[in-house]
Parts: structure tokens; sequence; C-alpha cells
């Protein structure tokens, strides 16, 4: 192919592949600045909040010190948001810390006639509470919201950006109130300091977009052998 007709081809593809069309407020999605997207209230979610807060399905370890059968047991809470025990029941734990879980079980366990029963609940998998990740990382998918996860945190986990990220185009959907919102963040702005990393959510999903361009530039690479004189392009 001739050098002067692959550059002009390349140019006009190019210039097709410009800025995403902006993301814009519709009935049933609000656009916010990146600043100003508010966390989600508990009625927004299964349970996620900081402190971990237990859902349905997830799996606690549960020990009691000083009762052998007892002291260490892997339940799973059902989709009801119930889990059961030896000696204290059926024990209603959805939208609850593993510290309530505890006092709980304690008290069930005080019931059945335990003396100064010293319960232990700890999480051990997290399935209630994740994040959807998805776009231009290396592995998307569903990840759990333990602790306190921030966008390029929630990055990271999913093995970092793909050589096609946009990282000017990364956006973050929420639900807050039963609005659902979204907002745009620019991870090389973060990454300098100019506003701080944001805070994510479980039931958050984090779209990374992609960059044409980058694609663009990659073909070119791979064709360059293919042309025959030298080759000069002005990129954005």
């Amino acid at each position: 192919m001739n050098g002067k007709l692959f550059v002009i081809a390349l140019a006009g593809v190019l210039a097709s592949c410009g800025s995403p069309e902006p993301l814009q407020s519709s009935g049933s999605l609000q656009v916010l600045p990146g600043s100003e997207l508010p966390p989600p209230g508990a009625a927004d979610l299964i349970g996620s909040s900081r402190p971990y807060l237990v859902g349905p399905l997830d799996k606690l370890r549960v020990e009691v010190y000083g009762i052998p059968d007892l002291q260490s047991r892997s339940v799973q809470v059902d989709s009801s948001g119930r889990l059961s025990f030896p000696l204290a029941g059926t024990v209603e734990v959805a939208g609850k810390s593993p510290p309530e879980i505890e006092r709980l079980i304690e008290q069930r366990l005080r019931e059945a006639f335990i003396r100064n029963p010293q319960v232990t609940v700890n999480l051990e998998e997290a399935i209630s509470q994740r994040v959807t990740i998805d776009g231009e990382v290396k592995d998307p998918g569903l990840y759990p919201v333990v602790g306190r996860m921030t966008l390029m945190r929630a990055v990271a986990g999913a093995k970092g950006l793909t050589e096609f990220a946009r990282l000017d185009d990364v956006i973050v959907f929420r639900t807050v109130g039963g609005q659902r919102m979204a907002a745009v963040y620019n991870m090389k702005a973060i990454r300098r300091g100019a506003y701080p990393d944001p805070e994510i959510y479980a039931d958050d999903i984090v779209i990374v977009g992609d960059s044409p361009q980058r694609r663009m530039w990659k073909d070119l690479i791979a064709a360059a052998p293919l042309i025959t004189t030298p080759l000069i392009i002005a990129l954005q």
C-alpha cells in the first residue's frame, strides 16, 4: 500500500475515533461530577458499609470458646439473611456487622443456659457485597468489597488496566435512594493527586473506557513493514 494513501486513510479513521460521546443524564440516570457522587444509603444495598455488613449467602466462621463442639464452625447465611447455629437456633443476621452477630449469638446461648459464652464471628467469604468491574481491565468480573475500597484499588484488584484503557473515561454507576447515578473519573488525574481517589461501594459498576486510537496505533505498527515510505502521524 502506498505510504501517502495509508497516512490519509489512517488520519481519517483516527479522526473518527475521537473522544467518546459525553455521558448525559436521562430519565433513569442522573450524571454528576465525580466529586459530587454521594455514597449509597443503607436502604440502597443488601449490606454495604464500613464496617462490613453481612448479607445473603455470605459465609461466616463462628467460634465459641470453651465448648468443644462449637469451637469453630463455618456457616452460610441463607437467601433470606438468616443463619442456623446449634443452641442458638435461627438468627437474623442480614444487615448486621460481625460484632453485632457475636452479641446476638451470645444472647441466644445465654438463653440456652450457656454461662458466659464468648463468641467470635469472622467473615469467611463475601458473596453479597460485590462490585462489578468491566471494560478495559485485565480481569473483569465481580469482586468482593471488604473494608474501604477506592477506585484505584478496585481496578488494581482486576489486575490493572489493559493497554487500550482510556484513563480519562472511567465511569462509576451507583444507585442512591432509588436513583441511578453515574460519574466520570480521570485515573491519570487521580494518580497525580489532582483530586482524591473516590470510594467504591457494593453494587457499584465500574466501566473503564476503550481508546480506539491506541488500538489503531497497534494495527499501524503491525502494518509498518508494508509501508515503503517514512510515516509521520500527528495524534491528539
